[in-house]
């Protein structure tokens, strides 16, 4: 089964002795392509083929409608805004995002009704956020064809940044990525995506075909079969992530079956992180053997400023995710999320109001599962067990 491991100094700003507990950055969709990719310092091919659009330029046009202009050419850190700020004070050691954009410069769209393209002369903006791995088995990685998955392969390889979740053939996609923390601890990520998640059957990678790791069902058969997996790779120490595109992108529901897979995870392949994505809003935290599941972390990037129609669901509110983990057995020490708003492509820290809106409709939506959500006086949360 092929890895592909870090370099000793792919990682940044760590110590040398061995950590005692290890802390991630976490987040849902990172979407780079149409709108934002315009305003970065190389835009690609403006040209989309969308029902009510031909231009990404339209989506600028409707954001700077929503909330003013937006300056452009703007510098590769732009997007990101607060965050930096955040993560430099977090000092996470491994981020993790699901990058939900191809990068190329294909021309060879699917007609599906959105295609996310951003231009491999802007992949520094990933970089400009220290970013170690992107997910990408997801719904849109292919959407410029399998030319436009490989060129997304190779840019983000070229840039130094590891990918899971898809690759050049089924061997490639199904591998983990292994990511060194000077002092000893791994953390191995998973990336798998789900036909829930609109993932078309036939984007699932071959014997040599480019594709996704596409799993089309939940089932514990697929639990077996990732637990085999990870056992057979998994070191004394080992920090298991499990980062899976599925579910609708609206609603709070889970799923029965959606739990069931998280719980299996952890129970059967030993995951100590389930990472979830899909939902353009934030949905429940579960505390499951002291292994946290986010269901849906929602977008952490978008274009969709000045879109109407799913306002009630604050898919402009934004959380950076930041477990810390124990690095002798995986236990959870502490969850904190940072709330953030999008505006004009850009994160800045949510208002007191936005946080409050954040606590409260998590706090709901989390209880369920046997988990308190608490507003702190900085503003972020915590998430703790009820």
């Amino acid at each position: 089964m092929p890895m592909i491991a870090n370099a000793s100094d792919a990682l940044h700003d760590r110590r040398s002795d061995p950590a005692e507990s290890i802390t991630l950055f976490l987040c849902g969709d990172v979407m780079l392509g149409r709108g934002v990719d315009q305003i970065l310092p190389h835009p690609g091919d403006p040209r989309i083929h969308e029902p009510q659009a031909s231009s990404a330029m339209t989506y600028v046009e409707l954001a700077e409608k929503a909330y003013g202009p937006i300056p452009r050419p703007v510098d590769f850190s732009y997007v990101w805004g607060d965050a930096l700020a955040a993560l430099q004070q977090a000092r996470p050691h491994v981020r993790i995002v699901n990058l939900e954009t191809s990068i190329t410069r294909s021309a060879d769209y699917l007609p599906k009704g959105i295609n996310y393209k951003m231009s491999p002369d802007n992949v520094a903006c990933l970089s400009a956020a220290k970013v170690d791995c992107c997910a990408v088995a997801n719904n849109h990685v292919l959407d410029w064809g399998r030319p436009g998955l490989v060129e997304t392969l190779e840019t983000l390889e070229h840039a130094g940044i590891r990918t899971v979740g898809a690759g050049r053939n089924a061997a490639a996609a199904e591998a983990l990525a292994v990511l060194e923390i000077v002092g000893g601890t791994r953390v191995l990520v998973f990336a798998f995506g789900s036909t829930t998640s609109g993932i078309p059957e036939d984007w699932a990678a071959g014997d040599n075909r480019p594709g996704v790791n596409l799993l089309d069902e939940l089932s514990a058969g697929a639990i077996a079969r990732v637990a085999r997996q990870a056992q057979a790779l998994r070191r004394p120490g080992d920090i298991l992530v499990a980062s899976i595109h599925w579910g609708e992108n609206w609603g709070y529901k889970i799923p029965d079956e959606q739990r069931t897979f998280a719980h299996g995870l952890i129970d059967m392949a030993g995951f100590d992180i389930v990472h979830g994505h899909s939902s353009h809003h934030a949905k429940a935290i579960e505390l499951y053997q002291q292994k946290p599941i986010l269901y849906g972390c929602g977008d952490f990037l978008n274009d969709y400023e000045g879109i109407v129609g799913y306002e009630a669901y604050r898919d402009d509110l934004a959380i950076m995710y930041l477990p810390k983990i124990a690095a002798s057995d995986g236990r959870l020490l502490g969850l904190t999320l940072i709330p953030f708003l999008i505006r004009r492509f850009r994160l800045s820290r949510a208002a007191r109001e936005d946080a409050a809106w954040l606590q409260r409709t998590l706090e709901r939506e989390s209880a369920g599962f046997g988990v308190r959500v608490a507003l702190n006086e900085d503003l972020s949360l915590t998430v703790s067990p009820r």
